[in-house]
């Protein structure tokens, strides 16, 4: 598979051959979900706490007798049933992480990857570099490109002047290809690579 390679200002800079081979069709959805859902996971803080009844301060006394009161008995102030006492089953602070296999998240990557490619969702840049760090230049190349809606851009490093001049784009997220995850290849409309970052992603894949 080729992939058109374009400069800055939208004009065509020659083919990129796709050296990883692209996944068929059924195979490797299982794998997608389970890495976007551990991706997904991770992102939870888990510091959600409440106090049981063993947390709540208070007296051990009874609030009243036993019996003779004429009221339901009662044998402490924390009760889950007073205003102010423990919560029942409530939340503790806890890990949310699930394990991927490294094989899965290569699978999964590459999976999702494919089926952008094979969508016509992957815009390959021969450079992406910015003289100034001001909006209105990096504005400037989305429209030369003709991207709408929203965009990952993947660049091979972190570069200053990309990063400061798309800041306050709406809808439009950096990212380097070291980085690159399978939540990171689905969620945008469109994925701007840079050759240097797309060749970076490719030696990903083809390692085992």
């Amino acid at each position: 598979m080729k992939i058109a390679i374009k400069d800055i200002k939208g004009k065509s800079q020659g083919e990129l051959e796709v050296k990883f081979q692209l996944i068929e069709d059924g195979k490797g959805t299982q794998a997608v979900h389970d890495t976007v859902v551990a991706h997904q996971a991770a992102q939870r803080m888990g510091t959600a706490c409440t106090k049981n009844v063993g947390d709540v301060a208070g007296t051990n006394k009874k609030p009243w007798r036993q019996k003779g009161t004429g009221r339901a008995r009662a044998g402490s102030f924390q009760s889950p049933l007073w205003r102010g006492g423990g919560v029942v089953f409530g939340p503790k602070p806890r890990d949310f992480t699930k394990k991927i296999s490294r094989n899965t998240r290569q699978l999964a990557l590459r999976k999702a990857l494919g089926e952008r490619l094979r969508a016509g969702d992957v815009v390959v840049l021969d450079d992406l570099k910015l003289d100034t760090s001001k909006t209105k230049d990096f504005l400037g190349v989305l429209a030369a490109l003709e991207l709408k809606g929203s965009a990952l851009i993947v660049s091979q490093a972190v570069d200053r002047n990309l990063t400061l001049a798309s800041r306050n784009v709406p809808h439009v997220a950096l990212t380097t290809s070291d980085v690159l995850n399978t939540y990171d290849v689905l969620r945008p409309d469109k994925l701007v690579f840079t050759k240097g970052a797309f060749e970076k992603v490719e030696a990903r894949l083809a390692k085992e």
